[in-house]
This record gives C-alpha cells, sequence and structure tokens, in this order.
C-alpha cells in the first residue's frame, strides 16, 4: 500500500491530540456533505419538472414531426412521403393543417390556431378557449369560423366577403400544456382544407412509432429520405425553447449551489492547518526514517483530499436516499390535492448529474487542498 495514502487515511480517522481538530474535521466533512446533498437533491428536482413538462408536451406533441424547412405547407402524396409510410418502424402517420382563425359563438369572438388533424373526426376546443368563448359546456349550438381567403382582394366595404366562413359543432374540451390548451382548437383535416383553400396540402406529418423503435435512429432514416427541405423534429425539438430555458435554469442553480460547495470546503483549510500543526512531531520522525518534505506533502495533500471525497460521496449517498423517497412517499407536496398537475415535487436521479457533482466537490477540493498544503509546508 502506498505510504502517504496508509498514513493519510490514519489521519482522517484517528484521535488527534486536540478535540477541536476533530470537531473541526467534521465540520468540513457534514459542509461538504450538507452542500452536495442540496445540489443533488436540486438538479434532480429540476430533471423531474423536465420529465413533468416533457410527458405534458408529449399528450399533444407527436414524436416525431416532419415540417417544411421553409413556406407553411407541403404536398404528403410524393414518392418520398410514400416511401415512408411503409417504413417498419412506423406505426402510424397523421396529417395535419394548422393556421390562426377566428371563432365566434354568440357574443364571443376569439382568435385561435386551428389544427386540422386526419385522424380526428371531431371538433374540440381547448378548455382556455372554451372559457374566452364563454363555454361553460359543449353548447347544442355550432360556433361560426372565420378565414381570410388566401387570393383575391379584400372588401373593406364588407371584410366578411373576404373570409371563408363555415360553422361546427363542438364535441369535446381538451385540457392539456398551457400552451396548447389556450389556443387550439382540434377539428377534421377536412374542414381546415376547406376553411384554408387548400386540396391535399398539409402543414406537417405527425409520426407515431412502435414501441420498438428507437426515435434516434427513426429520426435519422427520415431525414435522409426527404432531404433538406424538410426538418424532422423529436418531442424535446418541438419545445426546443422551453426546454433550454429548464437547462439553463439548472446548470445556474448548479453554478450557484457550486459557489457553496466552494465556501464549504473551506473548512478543511482550517483543518489542514491544524492538523499539520499537531503532527509536527510526527513529522519530523519521518524525516529522521528518510521521507522527504515531498511525501510529507502528499499525505497532507490526500488528507485534505479525503476529507472532501467522504464528504461528497457521504452527501450524494442521503441525497440519492432523500430523491428516491421522494419518488415513492411523495413527502413534499405542492398543496392541495389536485390543485396542480401533480400533488408532490417531481424528482429524477441522473447518474450523470451524480458524476458531474462528486468530479466538481473533487476538482475544487483538489485545488483548496494543494493551495492549503503548498502555502502551510514554507
Amino acid at each position: 500500500m502506498n505510504v502517504s495514502f496508509y498514513i493519510a487515511r490514519r489521519y482522517l480517522f484517528s484521535k488527534k491530540s486536540h478535540n477541536a481538530i476533530n470537531i473541526i474535521s467534521t465540520v468540513a466533512v457534514c459542509g461538504v456533505a450538507i452542500a452536495t446533498l442540496a445540489t443533488v437533491c436540486a438538479l434532480s428536482v429540476l430533471n423531474g419538472f423536465q420529465e413533468l413538462v416533457g410527458s405534458m408536451f408529449s399528450t399533444f406533441d407527436p414524436e416525431l414531426k416532419i415540417t417544411p424547412a421553409h413556406g407553411k405547407v407541403f404536398d404528403p402524396t410524393t414518392d418520398k412521403f410514400l416511401e415512408i409510410r411503409s417504413f417498419p418502424e412506423i406505426a402510424g402517420i397523421s396529417e395535419t393543417l394548422e393556421d390562426n382563425v377566428m371563432i365566434s359563438f354568440q357574443d364571443h369572438q376569439v382568435p385561435v390556431m386551428m389544427k386540422g388533424n386526419s385522424d380526428s373526426l371531431t371538433t374540440t376546443l381547448g378548455i382556455g378557449v372554451a372559457n374566452n368563448l364563454g363555454l361553460s359546456y359543449i353548447p347544442i349550438y355550432p360556433i361560426d369560423i372565420y378565414v381570410p381567403k388566401r387570393t383575391g382582394q379584400i372588401n373593406l366595404a364588407n371584410p366578411l366577403a373576404s373570409c371563408n366562413i363555415s360553422y361546427t359543432y363542438i364535441n369535446g374540451i381538451f385540457r392539456g400544456q398551457s400552451t396548447h390548451e389556450d389556443h387550439y382548437m382540434l377539428v377534421p383535416v377536412e374542414l381546415a382544407r376547406e376553411l384554408l383553400d387548400y386540396e391535399t396540402e398539409v402543414s406537417a406529418l405527425e409520426i407515431t412509432l412502435k414501441a420498438n423503435a428507437t426515435i434516434s435512429s427513426v429520426q435519422k432514416k427520415i431525414q435522409q429520405t426527404i432531404g433538406p427541405d424538410f426538418q424532422v423534429k423529436d418531442r424535446y425539438q418541438q419545445q426546443e425553447a422551453a426546454f433550454k430555458m429548464m437547462n439553463i435554469e439548472k446548470w445556474a442553480i448548479f453554478l450557484i449551489l457550486s459557489f457553496i460547495l466552494l465556501i464549504a470546503l473551506f473548512n478543511i483549510i482550517g483543518s489542514l492547518s491544524l492538523l499539520m500543526v499537531d503532527k509536527r512531531a510526527d513529522s519530523a520522525t519521518l524525516r529522521k526514517l528518510g521521507a522527504n518534505d515531498q511525501l510529507i506533502s502528499r499525505i497532507f495533500l490526500l488528507e485534505g483530499w479525503m476529507i472532501s471525497a467522504f464528504g461528497a460521496l457521504t452527501g450524494i449517498i442521503l441525497g440519492v436516499l432523500i430523491c428516491l423517497g421522494q419518488q415513492h412517499f411523495g413527502w413534499l407536496k405542492f398543496g392541495a390535492p389536485g390543485a396542480f398537475a401533480v400533488d408532490a415535487y417531481p424528482v429524477r436521479v441522473e447518474p450523470l448529474d451524480l458524476l458531474f457533482v462528486l468530479l466538481t466537490v473533487l476538482v475544487i477540493g483538489f485545488f483548496t487542498v494543494s493551495y492549503t498544503v503548498n502555502y502551510l509546508k514554507k
């Protein structure tokens, strides 16, 4: 066994001649452990919220979505799209056509995003749209839909003459993510094409994959088939702005907690300073036995690094246990049951986060200890 490591390990767990050194060493370990625990829990909670938001998006966003790189619509009946429909990994493809429209019911008018879907046979409204229309129930009367004509001139004397007008009966009201339920109306794609003066065009193809299919590989395969004139996006790319913001928040919090870790690691300076003074007699004995200054410095360097590593591992283990307990038992609640999408704080432990936290503590601890030992050995 390495001599410096053996002696450093003995110093870590042995009783010191002054009780204050034991107390300061314990405080240093506890400080690092608590800061590490807080970092693990904070990152896991943010992972949980990201997973929650992703699951809410998934109820509306498809696994893969094909959109034109330029323009609003495209023809899905060409040979390359017929080839995609034959891919064995694909369970189904829905044609969608979206555009802004005005809907009216009695004395209320609301601008909404109309989404025509080939899988939809009925018309449904987001609950936010329904509230804006003053609907507290599904009406027995139809709503009117107004869409400006794509061709022709606007008649200022009679603006309605420049619009395509249709009506439809509401068959249901849906709930979901606020960006959808407050702005969307779902209709059959045939009605959308009639209002928007299209024949076979679509604004997107929404793809559902089979259970054993890998999203990334199918995405790459489709992109190679249709070429650069189209974009193929998975659920995270479809909501790229939202997930980028969540990632920025996550690493901003990690940076703040890293400063707290740095402050906690400064406790090691006091512990090492007193330990080096306490072990002067041991250092003199080692020199008489043939040890040089480099070996003695390495002993205290490993001692300080072991303090930071022991605190980091303790904090990570406790943090993982707390997060797993929150996952299974939901100790921390939001408030009244049913007031939010979930009752308890969502958490998800990511192994890469744990590794990153451990490496951060070890790196910061190494530089802190190195500076302390190199300064005090003089």
